[in-house]
């Protein structure tokens, strides 16, 4: 993982070293008439502020040796300290995360278990097309088609969730109803292909057989196997979650870590992009460790192997 963050690191930098993207900096930030306005010595002493007189590689170093110190430098674009301004915005998309997990996780379990019962049954057909027509809508058409009806049309719920004034819960409605209609079918169909497998299997025919009370079947020994696979689906989606929702966080105009990285990128803001991006490698690779080591430990195949 260091590795990889540390490549990635050196590539941004590295990618960022231009002297157009340092005139696209002096132009965001100064104004293109001001800096056409700049004499050669002002620009030099507006780079030397900023810090982008120096090689990429010295640049580089500097910035390594402060991150291990837990400084990760200025923002460019706010003058902010970076670790702050990026451990808001991660506060911020944690608690969206929350609230789409908390809705979309039994949900999908739930009716995935139950068609998985009963494959082939009206429950199983309907449930497979909800979920492949759900997941088929991009993002944005499904945060646009509810706003229309819920904001727009019915007025219940407002159309932006910038949390301006605080906290609002029905502010964060309709982005977290767009990334749960757009979730929750394809761990549903993930859960109903491992329960309809399961349910075919030697073991449940055989603990039927024997007169086991169903229920006892299901709950004892078909949901535990079921479940193996949604397990490292769903804790794969912490990964989506933090640098997926860019395009409803922007929509709805949420103040979370992808609307940050975006406007980082817009911006040139380097310094937020390399911490963005040390925030996006760590998490997608502790992610991974976690569904790893819970497979291992729901799978008593692989454990005891």
């Amino acid at each position: 993982m260091a590795l990889i963050m540390a490549v990635t690191s050196a590539i941004l930098f590295l990618v960022f070293d231009s002297e157009k993207f340092k005139k696209q900096i002096a132009v965001a930030e100064l104004g293109g008439f001001a800096v056409s306005a700049l004499s050669d010595d002002d620009y030099n002493a507006w780079l030397e502020k900023k810090g982008l007189n120096v090689p990429f590689y010295q640049r580089y170093g500097q910035w390594v040796g402060n991150v291990l110190r837990g400084d990760f430098g200025l923002s460019l674009e706010t003058n902010e300290p970076v670790g702050a301004l990026v451990w808001d915005r991660l506060k911020n998309t944690g608690i969206l995360a929350f609230w789409v997990f908390f809705l979309m996780i039994p949900l999908s379990l739930t009716l995935g278990v139950l068609a998985g019962m009963k494959e082939g049954s009206k429950l199983d057909r309907s449930l497979s097309f909800i979920a492949v027509f759900t997941t088929s809508i991009p993002e944005i058409a499904t945060a646009i088609i509810l706003t229309v009806l819920l904001a727009l049309g019915a007025g219940w719920l407002p159309t932006k969730s910038a949390m301006t004034q605080g906290f609002d819960g029905w502010q964060l409605v309709l982005p977290v109803l767009t990334l749960v209609l757009y979730d929750f079918g394809y761990v549903a169909r993930m859960t109903r292909a491992s329960m309809a497998e399961v349910m075919t299997s030697q073991y449940i025919r055989t603990a039927v057989l024997k007169g086991i009370p169903y229920k006892r079947v299901i709950m004892r020994h078909a949901l535990r196997n079921a479940l193996i696979a949604p397990f490292t689906v769903i804790v794969l989606q912490l990964n989506w979650l933090l640098s997926g929702v860019v395009v409803v966080e922007v929509f709805f105009e949420y103040s979370g870590f992808g609307k940050l990285l975006l406007e980082a990128a817009l911006f040139g803001d380097v310094y937020v992009i390399q911490a963005a991006t040390l925030v996006a490698v760590f998490v997608a690779v502790f992610s991974q460790i976690i569904s790893d080591v819970g497979y291992t430990m729901l799978n008593p195949r692989i454990r005891f192997s």
